[in-house]
């Protein structure tokens, strides 16, 4: 697609004319942006006539750095806190040369009068790979979340947007950012989004926003704080790393049901060629919600540690034997049938069960939530269609919000469809560190020895079916650092924070975690002018119509293509020295690409 001229009008002025296009399939809308809205004359209002594409090939010839800036208010626990809010797109330039390489879409809310290096900021993306950050930015702890009631399916859709008593900016400024390819976030040619789609380049073109950020906002005082979620957890680690060894010093990461190893997850690797003892605890803690468990469970914090021990010592163990040539032990199949409220017939056939299997045989004429197991739906109803009715009940309505709540809330123009999860995930290289699929364990390892003060904590849920809490607690349990990474795990799904309860249990694990981590580096104190400082840390373990021209695509995070998946179990991942050798292989790797 040829150059084009656009136009960019903001507080109903046209600030400048830029030659700007864009390639590999998207559109351009030339001319003069229209005035006839009153509300692209107010003050802060930004008409970006550029249009985004998502798809592989994509690219931008050029960008602009502009957003959007609106104030607004928040009332958090009877403080009133005045924030300015600021959406639009800042390019990533490679370090040494400067050259343009993407224009990231980001929302950022900053509380007012407050000193900034002090006051801490934070990073949010989502995974997918390929997934914006929607659902973070509108479910999470931003100003604003979607009533969803989940896991409700009776709540009128779509959710509506409310204010967010939980939000976390009364301890941090947010920054919401979209992955290249997502929302609207698009590479800069002589790059095309393909380009990112790689867990190497992807995470290397985050370091660079952040740090351009960093500058241009100059914060780089701030303590710095890292949240993904899902596949943004290898993308967290690998990008810590990378950012440690480039000189910016992080004070903490947070890890949103991350799939920290895909060698380890067997509902990654399928057909299974591991062991799926990483997912017993949440087929048992999804029994014990619906009431099948033999006998009936109410604690279900007592009964996950019950299940993790079952896992561990005679589950797993069993399930190597089968794969290894073995037979199953007959007294297994009726207590796992007991545990989870399953068949016993189901446990017989299929003794090494991946999360499909459970989710389409647990309530018979009923498919469970792949995200939420607590949302289910009958066979051949519109919630079930998709495969996943925990994604399927949430995702028109998040569509919906962003686009409406960027261009009359925030005051963000742009015809372009908000893409909520493109292709990326089908045309990703999951290649990392020499093994097909990426293991970033050692990533955040050493992440973890380049900042010896660097924190890690963990939000899961009893019920996710994706990225199961127990195979992350294994996973993370191979760095032996229990007092630099927490886990916390709260009854709730993939999104942890769409459960009221967990919502209000995880913001206060959150708080503690932030002070924690502040403590001298001289966190904020509550006086006047400043906000209230979180309180101690609780409890470990706490129970409580998408547009058609985008190129939108289920949530499956996380999943590679099949032809991607291994057909021979992987190596089993590192321990002990093993793992020492590969953080520190890590090491020598990102000190190498900084030319240190």
């Amino acid at each position: 697609m040829k150059t084009s001229v656009h136009q960019w009008l903001r507080s109903g002025m046209l600030t400048s004319l830029l030659l700007l296009g864009a390639c590999g399939g998207g559109g351009s809308s030339g001319g003069s942006a229209s005035t006839s809205d009153p509300v692209a004359e107010l003050p802060g209002t930004l008409v970006d006539t550029v249009s985004y594409a998502s798809n592989a090939n994509a690219s931008l010839t050029s960008a602009v750095d502009a957003t959007a800036n609106t104030t607004h208010s928040i009332t958090l626990n009877g403080v009133t806190i005045p924030y300015t809010a600021r959406a639009g797109h800042l390019t990533a330039k490679a370090p040494g040369t400067g050259q343009d390489q993407a224009s990231f879409f980001y929302v950022a809310y900053t509380a007012d009068n407050q000193p900034a290096a002090t006051r801490p900021i934070t990073f949010f993306y989502n995974g997918g790979p390929g997934s914006a950050s929607v659902w973070l930015h509108l479910g999470s702890y931003g100003p604003k979340r979607l009533a969803t009631g989940i896991p409700s399916t009776t709540v009128p859709r779509p959710f509506a947007l409310v204010d967010n008593s939980e939000s976390l900016l009364d301890t941090s400024d947010l920054v919401f950012v979209d992955a290249v390819g997502s929302g609207l976030s698009q590479a800069i040619a002589p790059f095309t989004n393909r380009s990112f789609w790689s867990v190497d380049a992807d995470a290397a073109v985050f370091r660079d926003f952040v740090q351009r950020y960093i500058t241009v906002n100059a914060r780089q005082a701030s303590p710095k704080y890292l949240f993904g979620e899902s596949y943004g957890g290898p993308r967290t680690a690998v990008l810590a790393a990378l950012l440690e060894s480039a000189g910016v010093r992080l004070t903490g990461l947070v890890l949103q049901s991350p799939a920290m190893d895909y060698n380890s997850n067997c509902g990654v690797v399928s057909p299974a060629v591991i062991s799926c003892g990483g997912y017993l605890p949440s087929y048992a803690a999804t029994g014990q919600y619906y009431r099948l468990t033999r006998p009936l469970v109410d604690d279900l914090s007592a009964y996950m540690t019950q299940i993790r021990d079952f896992s561990s010592r005679r589950y797993t163990p069993a399930v190597n034997a089968l794969l290894a040539g073995g037979t199953v032990p007959a007294e297994l199949p009726p207590l796992l049938s007991d545990y989870t409220g399953t068949t016993l017939t189901l446990w017989q056939s299929s003794f090494n069960m991946q999360a499909g299997l459970f989710r389409n045989q647990l309530l018979s004429g009923s498919l469970l939530g792949r995200y939420d197991a607590r949302v289910s739906a009958p066979v051949g109803s519109a919630l079930a269609s998709e495969g996943d009715p925990s994604s399927t009940i949430i995702s028109a309505s998040f569509s919906s919000a962003i686009t409406s709540y960027l261009r009359d809330t925030l005051r963000y123009r742009n015809a372009s469809t908000y893409v909520l999860s493109g292709t990326a995930i089908e045309n990703w290289d999951f290649r990392h560190a020499g093994r097909n699929l990426p293991d970033t364990v050692p990533d955040l390892g050493a992440a973890l020895s380049l900042n010896p003060q660097l924190r890690v904590l963990t939000l899961n849920g009893y019920h996710d079916l994706a990225t199961p809490f127990y195979q992350t607690e294994q996973d993370l349990a191979r760095l032996n650092q229990p007092s630099r990474v927490i886990v916390r795990n709260y009854a709730g799904g993939h999104m942890t924070y769409l459960d009221d309860a967990a919502r209000v249990a995880s913001k206060a694990d959150l708080q503690a975690f932030y002070r924690g981590t502040l403590t001298g580096v001289q966190a904020t104190t509550p006086t006047a002018n400043t906000l209230a400082a979180p309180p101690s840390f609780v409890a470990t373990s706490i129970v409580s119509t998408l547009p058609s021209e985008a190129q939108q695509t289920p949530l499956r995070d996380p999943w590679v293509p099949s032809a991607q998946r291994p057909l021979v179990a992987p190596p089993p991942p590192s321990q002990g020295l093993a793992l020492q050798r590969e953080i520190e292989a890590r090491m020598l790797e990102v000190h190498q690409r900084d030319g240190k």
